[in-house]
């Protein structure tokens, strides 16, 4: 397999917000990342799958204390969230952040019983190897784990992150996994939505979904006076695209 020249890759979005993702992870774990400028400190939404370091292709961003938070404990979005000083995440997930399972992450032949196939099922393909490239010579798939962090700080529902200039809202949205969250900036109308909801195929029946949670949570999202919503896959989206996707998503669960 061929090493990648860099492992991650970047796109500014406005004069505060860059979105980071790994280009050579498959799609459905290739988790975006989100920094956000602040006046105070700058906030850090989702980490990756931890393969290469995160902060180091942050440097060039990174100038004031940074807060990383994880909108849960899937593997795509905690990986590199050890390398940060302040983690934050739900007090649900806490135990998951510190304990993931030991399993070979990369390689789905190695996955859980059952839980490839419940994937594949709602619509992504799952290869056997969820890389394209290897970050360096002599790089073990097989032997990559998603290593353990000690959570500093633990978030819940209407608690606020203060970047001095701005602060966002968390928002405690269950259904993809127990202890999801949400970041809402009410004065910009702009969601971090992590995997409570984005632009592609959605995952509510996997260990830990809660479909009936989820569609309470859809339509707290869609009540939201939002302008943007920046997901923790695929394309960022505006306020029309949000109620399509959510409507759908209520008519998909009415049958089942």
């Amino acid at each position: 397999m061929k090493i990648a020249n860099r492992w991650f890759e970047t796109r500014r979005i406005d004069d505060r917000i860059t979105l980071l993702w790994e280009p050579h992870v498959a799609r459905v774990e290739q988790c975006n990342m989100w920094h956000i400028r602040g006046r105070d400190a700058d906030l850090l939404v989702d980490a990756g799958m931890g393969i290469g370091s995160l902060k180091k292709a942050m440097a060039e961003l990174l100038d004031k204390p940074v807060i990383a938070v994880a909108t849960h404990t899937h593997m795509d979005h905690v990986g590199s969230l050890h390398e940060f000083d302040q983690r934050l995440v739900h007090p649900l997930e806490a135990e998951q952040l510190r304990n993931p399972e030991d399993y070979p992450v990369l390689c789905s032949c190695h996955w859980p019983a059952g839980m490839r196939e419940a994937i594949e099922s709602q619509g992504y393909e799952v290869p056997d190897i969820l890389i394209d490239a290897y970050p360096h010579e002599g790089f073990d798939p097989m032997a990559f784990r998603t290593q353990k962090a000690e959570p500093t700080r633990l978030i819940d529902e209407g608690d606020v992150l203060d970047l001095g200039n701005t602060a966002f809202e968390v928002l405690h949205l269950p259904g993809h996994s127990p202890g999801s969250i949400g970041l809402w900036e009410k004065s910009s109308g702009t969601l971090f939505s992590g995997d409570a909801i984005y632009d592609g195929p959605l995952l509510d029946a996997i260990p830990g979904a809660d479909i009936e949670a989820y569609i309470k949570t859809m339509e707290r999202i869609r009540a939201l006076p939002v302008k943007v919503v920046h997901g923790g896959h695929d394309p960022s989206f505006g306020q029309a695209r949000l109620h399509q996707l959510v409507d759908h998503y209520l008519k998909s669960t009415s049958n089942k």
